[in-house]
């Protein structure tokens, strides 16, 4: 995130996921096209995706949607790609704390300290209790009673998130113990 706010990336593209509008890799930065007025305050790179929460701290996502993982609630076919950022399917007024982008799916924080996941469910990475793949921000059911996140991160196929009491909480795959 350049000091204005926009958004510049580089590497390969055949997603999409530089967000600049086309499927070409680029070895230098180029800029992201960025949602109408809105400049970015975080970013967060996955696999083929990524996401980006605005200065109005709406989320914006681009690139792979193979499993849902640009959370737009199927507004563009699962299966497609997003060459730009696309608006993630929140609830109005729902304001983004933090995001992060994993292997196949997102996870965000929102000002409630409540923790959401989508995209590939598979193991159990998105938290709510099932393996179902999910196409807009999922509640994650991992947090505990009464407890709300404070940072979250998405791994390939796990995500863990530190919590009010300083406790950590993990799911999804676990066949390295992670």
């Amino acid at each position: 995130i350049a000091t204005n706010g926009s958004i510049f990336c580089w590497g390969g593209n055949s997603n999409g996921q530089l967000g600049d509008g086309t499927g070409e890799q680029s070895s230098t930065p180029v800029a992201v096209v960025m949602p109408s007025g809105r400049t970015a305050i975080e970013l967060s790179a996955g696999d083929t995706h990524a996401c980006a929460i605005m200065d109005d701290r709406s989320l914006f996502c681009w690139g792979h949607n193979g499993y849902g993982q640009l959370g737009d609630g199927g507004q563009i076919v699962e299966s497609q790609n997003s060459l730009i950022p696309i608006g993630v399917d929140f609830p109005s007024g729902t304001a983004v704390r933090e995001v992060s982008a994993g292997g196949w799916h997102t996870c965000a924080i929102v000002d409630s300290g409540d923790a959401y996941c989508w995209g590939l469910g598979e193991f159990g990475q998105l938290g709510d209790g099932t393996t179902n793949d999910r196409l807009t921000p999922t509640p994650t059911s991992s947090l505990g009673l009464g407890r709300s996140a404070v940072a979250i991160a998405a791994g390939g196929d796990h995500t863990c998130a530190i919590l009010d009491d300083g406790t950590v909480a993990c799911w999804g795959k676990n066949n390295y113990g992670q």
